[in-house]
């Protein structure tokens, strides 16, 4: 076993953690509060690289727990009305978001989760979480499926590593649309400010949204910081982003890369290819955090009327695994 790797329990703040460490990095989950990762740091650096709750905002977290941290989404994003229809079966959600009349954002970021591993190896620190939905779970009554999602987080030399799978543990197909509201703090590093951080995003076209935030079906044409968003790169508050894309991978990789210009230090977020859309939201153009948040599915995909291949909708057939993995690290 290595003496450089840790994992155990212990609070966050004043809610109940597991926690990794290996080397120089650190990371927290939050498996009551859906098995966020709530925190990631370079402690040899002062690195911190998820936005993270203080100690007096932790009752607003637990309240909305979308911005800090990586939470999953279940499904992602809005659906018209809370409500779509697929496979013969309608699906109902709760409207929660009354600005747009929508729901947003499934149920899975904010339910409790099972803790089912952590230790470390010669390798690295982990720790496996699961949630499984069926008849006895208040998530069935809007999932009405047999199925369990597992999330494992790993630290070692080369960064963290994420390993996400749905596993459709029931009799008939169910819909398999995910995503991370990933949050990420511009600046992550002691004694930089944003205005020293420039970023690039793995997109394509900008998907056209509608007054309720969903997709017509149509595209919109990119402006010209969005072609630096792309290809040469520019400041992640070069306006204010709610903003929707397919996601076009450049040389094999699909990923948000973001450069601290002062410390001349890198995070590298990469995601899997499956994942075919990118949401990228900065909080109104807020100078501390930013979500590039890898998609599986257009937002709203159900209701839209296009190829499942385009709008990266997935049928899960009974017995199958839906999987993929993500990393966050630094080059310098």
């Amino acid at each position: 076993m290595s003496t450089q790797g840790q994992a155990f329990e212990q609070a966050f703040h004043d809610e109940q953690a597991v926690w990794l460490k290996w080397g120089s990095y650190e990371a927290a989950v939050l498996p009551a509060v859906g098995a966020n990762l709530i925190a990631f740091r370079d402690t040899a650096n002062g690195y911190t690289f998820l936005h993270e709750p203080a100690a007096e905002e932790m009752d607003a977290f637990r309240d909305r727990p979308g911005t800090h941290g990586i939470p999953i989404l279940f499904p992602p994003n809005r659906y018209e009305d809370g409500t779509f229809t697929w496979n013969g079966r309608t699906y109902t959600f709760p409207v929660n978001e009354e600005r747009t009349g929508n729901h947003l954002h499934g149920f899975f970021h904010t339910a409790v989760w099972n803790v089912e591993d952590y230790g470390v190896s010669k390798t690295e620190s982990y720790v496996s979480l699961s949630i499984t939905i069926n008849e006895s779970h208040d998530i069935y009554t809007y999932l009405p499926h047999r199925f369990t999602i597992r999330l494992r987080y790993a630290l070692n030399d080369t960064g963290l590593l994420q390993h996400v799978s749905v596993h459709n543990e029931g009799t008939d197909a169910m819909p398999c649309m995910i995503a991370f509201h990933t949050a990420i703090n511009a600046p992550f590093a002691k004694g930089s400010s944003a205005e020293d951080y420039r970023f690039t995003l793995t997109t394509g076209k900008r998907w056209e949204l509608n007054e309720r935030m969903l997709p017509t079906g149509a595209y919109q044409p990119l402006t010209a910081e969005e072609e630096a968003m792309k290809s040469t790169g520019l400041s992640p508050y070069w306006g204010s982003m709610d903003n929707h894309y397919t996601a076009v991978p450049q040389n094999g990789r699909n990923q948000m890369v973001l450069t601290d210009t002062r410390s001349n230090v890198t995070l590298v977020y990469d995601v899997s290819a499956a994942y075919k859309q990118w949401m990228i939201w900065n909080n109104g153009c807020t100078p501390e955090f930013f979500c590039p948040e890898p998609q599986l599915n257009l937002v709203n995909a159900p209701n839209v009327d296009l190829p499942d291949e385009e709008k990266g909708f997935v049928a899960l057939e009974p017995g199958g695994i839906w999987e993929t993995t993500s990393r966050l690290y630094i080059r310098k």
